[in-house]
């Protein structure tokens, strides 16, 4: 009897652990939207094609994951401080990575907004086909492997504006700079992605999706390395 006790139990836990799926990574720092930072210093170009956000979506049954490029965006530099900057989502280039072929594209339409009757249950890239993200403060970090520096900026998503915070590995060199995140979340209903969000609909059983999202953040600007 111990035993068939001990093997429900450890099939539960096994159970919970494997459909309990979440996007990786610490809450980001929100709050309202701040006052963008003043740039001063030598600004610095962003280079659209080794920039990237990488998003990490997650349900009961697993997760999804994909990339938003960016269309263009600036960086101020002071000395060895990031002073100010921003840059823009480009929203219509939402693309899923661990899918192929109609299943890839059905999804991809669906967080786009393409697909009919579909139009915002995510993004709707017609009426808010780009987000941005702003600079309002960045502090140095010590003694922390993950982070450099935090960076604060006012994030916009679907005309919606919150500041968030997060670490980065920030590296500064002559005419360029290079930074980084490790994987950190946001809560999209913030931003009004209320899609099968189980804190906005009720009766939704196991067909929610959460409301955490992964993103890492990879972004050069300045001169381009050889």
């Amino acid at each position: 009897m111990k035993n068939i006790v001990f093997i429900l139990l450890a099939s539960t836990a096994l159970l919970v652990t494997t459909s309990c799926k979440k996007a990786a990574g610490d809450a980001a720092e929100v709050a309202e939207a701040a006052k963008v930072a003043v740039s001063t210093g030598k600004t610095l170009p962003v280079n659209i094609g080794s920039s990237m956000v990488n998003w990490e979506g997650a349900k009961p049954t697993g997760t999804h994951t994909g990339t938003i490029a960016l269309s263009s965006g600036e960086v101020t530099v002071d000395g060895n401080m990031i002073k100010g900057g921003s840059f823009t989502l480009d929203m219509n280039s939402i693309t899923n990575t661990d899918l192929e072929g109609d299943m890839k594209a059905g999804l991809e339409a669906h967080l786009k907004g393409t697909a009919e009757g579909k139009e915002d249950h995510f993004f709707n890239v017609v009426k808010h086909p780009t987000g941005t993200f702003e600079i309002t403060k960045v502090t140095k970090v010590n003694g922390d492997e993950e982070a450099t520096h935090l960076i604060y900026g006012n994030l916009t998503l679907k005309g919606v504006t919150k500041e968030i915070g997060f670490k980065a590995l920030v590296g500064i060199g002559t005419d360029r700079i290079e930074v980084s995140t490790p994987p950190f979340t946001i809560d999209r209903t913030q931003w009004g992605v209320n899609y099968n969000s189980k804190t906005v609909f009720e009766g939704l059983g196991d067909k929610f999706v959460n409301d955490e999202v992964g993103l890492t953040i990879k972004l050069s600007a300045g001169k381009e390395l050889m």
